[in-house]
């Protein structure tokens, strides 16, 4: 059994844990509502882009554009996003499984890194690390997500990578992160929600929609030349939105983490404060055992 002395400087150990994982909560959730506030101001915006852009799409019909199909290079690049510190949970571990979850192995893959958790995880395994651009995830800027579109889009055109994938953190609400896996580049068009469809025919209406979505798109200048132009943008747009959803992610991550290990540190103190008095109470039923003994062997 430990001595009192040794529960007395554990349970002193973990009381000054848990006042800095209470300052880490603290202070993670200030930087949650700010960044929370960020990204669900900015959300409706990005999800009007893609609409906009997988609208505009699928009013296009065939067209021949590198970016709307593969150029036959087998190398894939994936932009990961994660923390550049630790002590979030599962934040970074769960952003970097998805590679393996969706086959993306280190023989054909390459990755942009933003973060150095996910940079020093992934080159453990082997993945070749083509870039670190791990402060833009400090203070994430718009002219940041465009530069590693304008990055990404070079190494596309000269034909060093033939797909491209985004690997982040959705942010939900606060207490659910989602990992996600999404490919940027060649444009993948989802199909139409014909369920949602099909009750916007039924409320009235619907011809109209209808029409709208069968109406051909015209460009001005031509298609090439248009799509070339919005592509990148679209792709900045998403990158940035990623960038904001992930901050949110880790603060909240960080947030969880820290009040999980204040609860467990307070059971623990509460633990060793009852090993400790059970050994000090054992002490001094010692001593005045000891004090008796000797008095009645005076007598």
């Amino acid at each position: 059994m430990a001595s009192m002395r040794d529960i007395k400087r554990r349970k002193e150990s973990i009381q000054s844990t848990q006042q800095i994982t209470k300052a880490m909560k603290l202070v993670a959730t200030v930087k949650l509502q700010r960044a929370k506030t960020r990204a669900e101001n900015a959300k409706p915006y990005f999800i009007k882009t893609q609409e906009t852009i997988r609208s505009i799409m699928k009013r296009s019909g065939d067209l021949d554009h590198p970016y709307l199909k593969s150029n036959g290079c087998p190398k894939k690049a994936v932009i990961v996003i994660t923390s550049n510190r630790g002590l979030a949970g599962g934040y970074n571990s769960n952003v970097v499984k998805q590679l393996a979850e969706h086959g993306l192995l280190p023989e054909n893959t390459v990755i942009y890194g933003i973060g150095r958790k996910g940079i020093e995880y992934l080159s453990r395994r082997g993945y070749q690390i083509v870039s670190d651009d791990s402060d833009m995830i400090n203070e994430p800027l718009v002219s940041d997500a465009v530069e590693m579109t304008d990055k990404i889009l070079e190494a596309y055109n000269q034909g060093e990578i033939g797909e491209i994938y985004l690997a982040y953190t959705f942010f939900k609400n606060t207490v659910a992160h989602i990992p996600m896996m999404t490919r940027l580049l060649p444009v993948d068009i989802q199909p139409e929600d014909t369920e949602a469809a099909g009750s916007q025919d039924e409320e009235g209406g619907s011809e109209d929609k209808k029409s709208d979505r069968n109406t051909p798109m015209n460009y001005e200048p031509e298609a090439e030349e248009a799509l070339g132009m919005l592509i990148p943008r679209y792709l900045g747009s998403v990158i940035y939105g990623a960038f904001i959803e992930a901050i949110a992610s880790e603060n909240g991550a960080r947030m969880q983490a820290m009040d999980a290990a204040t609860t467990n540190a307070e059971e623990m103190i509460a633990k060793l404060s009852l090993a400790y008095n059970r050994a000090r109470q054992g002490a001094i039923t010692q001593e005045l055992t000891e004090i008796i003994s000797g008095a009645e062997a005076l007598n």
